[in-house]
């Protein structure tokens, strides 16, 4: 879908729009009507906005928010829950003038105005990630949930809005993401090891997830395993105080995970590896960070393990372990009421097809994989990024 660009008959209406304030442009955009609704629900928010400097606005659509409606993330406005609104809203503020033309092939995860620890713990404010892709510019929010710009460059004196298709959705916390990317037997196994509070409230986390292939994979060796030793394995899956997104992870860098020991990234023919583990799925934000999905579990005993550039699948990193009949630990998993990128819901016990592809079943799931996986170079910096609105 190509922007839908102003005609000439509009021409003067769109410079008299470049005077306007946020409030006077969205009240003279009728596709805009529902957002200027809801904004005027919250006067502190719609006064902040109103005197906004240096901001980009993702303004959905009133089909966006019709199509809203009628999906469960909806329900809070049919709930009147004031503060999941405000925070939706918030969520829609880009700190930092935007135009299309700066957003670019390689992925940037921009911050928005969406800090409420309530529903956000990233430093800087929760971010969305913006790419091109053909000639659509994109956004990606929590689920892998994706809006396209429709209308873009509506000036403001504030700074530029963007019409989008889809409300974005706040990013969730990781144990609600890791069900709804069909990654149960994650989800699982922090329950058993007791660690679920752990990471969703940790701020400032990138998790590299097995899924469940890989789970099943090494089941002989999770079959008796301790309580400890399965926590100290999760735990080497985690990095605290580093939100790495794929535009930031660099060939042969070393972190050191939560459970002390460190992995390597390797970055090999566009492929990203951890130890030797791939990943199949990048950048699924969440509230308090980022997760990428792999295809191995991570072994905090083989820590020099490294991929084999020559073989299209790698080998487990637990010696001798053999698969499971059953995926482990996805008893008593519930099935997700939201569904990673869109798709339909799995059974918490189902493999993916193939068993080495990315969490999610949804066919958008799986485009978002394969568009995200090879995109590691650094993005193009914005000239106008970083600042701050003027409350």
């Amino acid at each position: 879908m190509q922007f839908k660009y102003l005609s000439l008959a509009a021409l003067a209406a769109t410079a008299s729009a470049q005077s306007m304030n946020l409030t006077g442009t969205l009240m003279a955009t009728p596709e805009l009507s529902n957002l200027t609704t809801y904004v005027s629900l919250f006067p502190e928010l719609l006064s902040s906005l109103s005197s906004a400097t240096n901001v980009t606005i993702l303004a959905p659509s009133n089909d966006a928010f019709a199509k809203f409606m009628n999906s469960s993330a909806g329900s809070v406005i049919a709930a009147n829950d004031t503060a999941a609104i405000q925070a939706v809203l918030s969520y829609h503020v880009l700190m930092g003038t935007y135009p299309s033309s700066a957003v670019m092939t390689t992925p940037a995860f921009i911050p928005t105005m969406l800090s409420n620890m309530a529903f956000s713990n990233v430093t800087g404010g929760q971010v969305v990630e913006a790419i091109m892709m053909g000639e659509n510019v994109m956004f990606y929010s929590g689920l892998l949930q994706n809006s396209t710009v429709t209308t873009a460059n509506v000036n403001f004196t504030g700074g530029v809005v963007h019409i989008i298709d889809t409300v974005l959705t706040p990013p969730q916390n990781i144990s609600t993401t890791a069900i709804a990317a069909g990654l149960s037997s994650v989800a699982g196994a922090l329950t058993s090891a007791e660690l679920v509070e752990a990471v969703d409230t940790t701020p400032d986390l990138t998790v590299f997830a097995p899924n469940n292939a890989a789970f099943q994979a090494i089941g002989s060796s999770l079959s008796n395993m301790t309580m400890e030793s399965l926590a100290g394995i999760l735990q080497y899956h985690v990095v605290s105080g580093m939100v790495g997104y794929s535009s930031m992870l660099m060939n042969a860098t070393s972190l050191q995970t939560m459970q002390g020991s460190n992995v390597t990234i390797t970055i090999n023919n566009g492929s990203v590896f951890v130890n030797s583990a791939m990943v199949v799925l990048p950048d699924v934000l969440v509230a308090n960070g980022v997760v990428h999905v792999i295809d191995n579990v991570l072994n905090p005993d083989a820590t020099m393990a490294m991929p084999n550039a020559t073989m299209p699948t790698q080998s487990v990193a637990f010696s001798g372990a053999s698969s499971a009949t059953e995926v482990p630990f996805t008893s008593g998993i519930p099935m997700p009421t939201s569904v990673i990128g869109g798709g339909a819901a799995a059974s918490p016990t189902m493999t993916m097809a193939g068993g080495s592809g990315g969490a999610a079943s949804s066919t958008s799931a799986g485009a978002a994989a394969a568009m995200k996986t090879g995109a590691i170079a650094l993005p193009a910096l914005f000239a106008a990024g970083g600042a701050w609105m003027n409350m």
